[in-house]
């Protein structure tokens, strides 16, 4: 059986890595560090990958769940449709929670490896987040132009693996021929939590191959505004900007010309110690740009501050940018954004 999570976008989460480094201020209260730094000791799963509680750099393959798709069967056939999202019966699976599949050290052929996992799991959908797009952008790149070796090696690395796995009834031989690209099952996103982090990281997602994009933006700590994110130009003499919810240029040429798009936005406070707020009007920006363009949108919650209008409901409101909030914890703030819950997914063949 697959492993249940509470990650509510997902069903399962898969981690065939462990460790990781912060690359940027929405890193700063990472849950994944916190959860590595407590099974760091001696014997203990993340053993070297953290260090006083912070990442070392240090990352490692772990090859006894590198096949555990191969084993999982569809969200029905284990329990059912979680909360009420009728998404199908294809599992999704939130690649690498306690990793970054594109950290600067973690080596092509353990990607190679775990692309052949994904492409051999056609019945999964696997979502893959980054705060690295542009070593995604280059491996992705690279792959293209040698698909054919890089296709084989990477499967045959997994033949005497995949014999001993006894779910497992895949043709190796089939694979191969009729692995294709982009993997219509595998979903690129980048996470990003403030618009310096989305003008850096979107463009360069949106240059790479993918059947579906997304962006989540948790912990967002900023206004995030997608309908007019930077885009460098060669030769323009400045920088574009395209609205990557409608997929148009703002400016170039005139406004209106087709540019590129996202298919999914993820909105999310902070949560945990030390966390910050999420001002309620950054999350209603996302989610009326979204449903102007008639992209879906997915408000997670509100993380650990939940925002309230007076002082009326206890002593645990603080303020912060004139805004009033209670200090509650993830659980009790939920995750109704004016009143209803936003839980939209792409549309796809499931």
């Amino acid at each position: 059986m697959g492993e249940k999570t509470k990650i509510d976008w997902t069903d399962s989460t898969w981690n065939p890595l462990r460790g990781c480094s912060r690359v940027s201020e929405g890193c700063r209260n990472c849950y994944a560090e916190r959860m590595a730094a407590r099974f760091s000791g001696q014997g203990q799963p993340y053993e070297g990958l953290t260090k006083d509680g912070h990442w070392t750099g240090k990352v490692e393959l772990v090859e006894k769940h590198l096949l555990d798709p191969l084993k999982w069967g569809s969200v029905d056939e284990e329990y059912g449709v979680l909360g009420g999202n009728l998404r199908g019966r294809r599992r999704h699976i939130f690649v690498n929670s306690m990793s970054d599949l594109f950290h600067k050290n973690i080596t092509d052929e353990m990607r190679d490896r775990i692309f052949a996992v994904m492409a051999l799991c056609p019945q999964h959908i696997f979502q893959v987040l980054t705060k690295q797009p542009e070593r995604m952008l280059a491996y992705l790149t690279e792959w293209i132009t040698h698909p054919e070796r890089r296709r084989v090696d990477a499967i045959l690395s997994l033949c005497d693996a995949i014999t001993d796995t006894k779910t497992s009834t895949v043709s190796l031989g089939a694979a191969v021929e009729g692995w294709k690209w982009p993997l219509p099952n595998v979903w690129l996103g980048v996470s990003v939590e403030n618009q310096a982090a989305a003008d850096e990281r979107i463009p360069l997602l949106l240059q790479t191959p993918a059947a579906v994009m997304f962006v989540s933006c948790e912990p967002l700590l900023g206004p995030v505004k997608l309908t007019s994110i930077k885009w460098e130009t060669r030769g323009s003499g400045g920088p574009a900007y395209v609205d990557v919810c409608g997929g148009t240029f703002c400016t170039v040429g005139g406004s209106g010309m087709k540019g590129p798009k996202l298919d999914w936005a993820i909105c999310g406070g902070e949560s945990g110690p030390g966390a910050r707020p999420m001002h309620p009007d950054w999350a209603r920006s996302l989610r009326d740009q979204c449903q102007a363009a008639g992209m879906p949108f997915f408000f997670k919650s509100w993380g650990e501050y939940l925002p309230v209008t007076d002082d009326s409901v206890g002593l645990h409101v603080v303020e912060f940018d004139d805004q009033k909030y209670l200090k509650c914890g993830k659980k009790a703030a939920g995750s109704l954004l004016d009143g209803r819950e936003w839980k939209q997914f792409p549309e796809v063949n499931q």
